[in-house]
């Protein structure tokens, strides 16, 4: 099973198709704009719209802030065709028995439309809100090492024991299993050589949002070339785990490269962004829903036309 077999529309790009995406981010009262956006991108035509899974984030940290499933869940009933996820889960604060559970269930509530993107975690408010120190760079791959296989065991078994150093299950029951199968896909992130692997052996999907090293200081045509380089290394990952690196869709969330909000601009820049990326072998772009007086700042007519037009001027 690959992301590019699940339905939605994806953007014709000569050569590839290039599916365009959102992410909405749960900082409003579900009753007061929350579903409206959710609903708008279903109309819009967007592929998925995803959402943070964090129990608070950066600048928003003081303010409202829902948790993702029961988003997702509420945006499942709301919508018919949209697909759904998490951009993205972490070991941070889940354990993978309580996690499958929840996913499964909202597997079967929207019909078999949600992806799940997992990455690593980080260092952020996630990292400390259970009361722990914040993990080490090596800790957080060696408990992501152990997470992703065992999700993948109880989202495609019925009864798991499993006794290992960060986590255990024991005869932990997932009946009757996801509604996609064998299982609902994965989007895996990652950078480094160990999530990598994990991505090449149990994604359906890549996601990055490219180096962070050159945000503040970097230029975009630098940005390509780290994301050509990213790719270079999945595809050896994929090698080295008998996988042909296109099996694999390939995630750019936007927002985090030099670029920032630049190709939300206007229809052409986004025009241009998006056939930059496409060339480099992406085959999902995921710009953030606009969020007034916020680094996700942007005209949300842009943004509307973008989703709307941006098909049509890249076919």
């Amino acid at each position: 099973m690959t992301l590019s077999s699940l339905a939605g529309r994806p953007l014709t790009l000569g050569r590839m198709s290039l599916r365009l995406s959102t992410v909405i981010l749960p900082y409003r009262r579900w009753h007061e704009g929350a579903r409206a956006a959710w609903e708008r991108a279903e109309q819009l035509g967007f592929h998925t719209a995803y959402t943070y899974d964090h129990l608070s984030w950066r600048s928003f940290r003081d303010g409202p802030w829902f948790g993702a499933i029961p988003t997702l869940t509420a945006a499942a009933a709301a919508t018919e065709r949209l697909r759904l996820g998490t951009l993205v889960t972490s070991p941070n604060f889940r354990h993978p028995v309580t996690l499958a559970k929840e996913l499964i269930s909202l597997d079967d509530i929207s019909g078999g439309r949600v992806t799940l993107g997992i990455g690593a975690g980080g260092t952020g408010f996630d990292a400390t809100a259970l009361g722990q120190d914040p993990w080490t760079p090596r800790e957080r791959a060696d408990r992501f090492a152990e997470f992703v296989p065992l999700l993948d065991r109880l989202l495609t078994e019925d009864t798991v024991t499993h006794e290992g150093r960060y986590y255990s299950a024991y005869e932990a029951r997932d009946i009757p299993g996801c509604v996609q199968r064998p299982r609902l896909p994965f989007a895996v992130a990652a950078t480094g050589p160990r999530g990598l692997k994990l991505a090449a052996r149990y994604g359906q999907a890549w996601v990055t949002t490219g180096d962070p090293k050159l945000y503040e200081t970097g230029t975009p045509e630098q940005s390509v070339d780290a994301l050509r380089g990213q790719i270079g290394k999945l595809s050896e990952a994929c090698e080295g785990a008998g996988r042909d690196i296109a099996e694999l869709d390939k995630v750019l969330l936007t927002g985090f490269t030099p670029d920032r909000g630049r190709p939300q601009a206007s229809l052409d820049a986004f025009v241009d962004f998006a056939g930059r990326h496409r060339d480099l072998g992406f085959t999902e772009i995921v710009v953030h829903w606009p969020i007034p007086d916020s680094d996700f700042a942007a005209d949300e007519k842009v943004f509307e036309r973008i989703a709307m037009e941006a098909p049509a001027q890249l076919a």
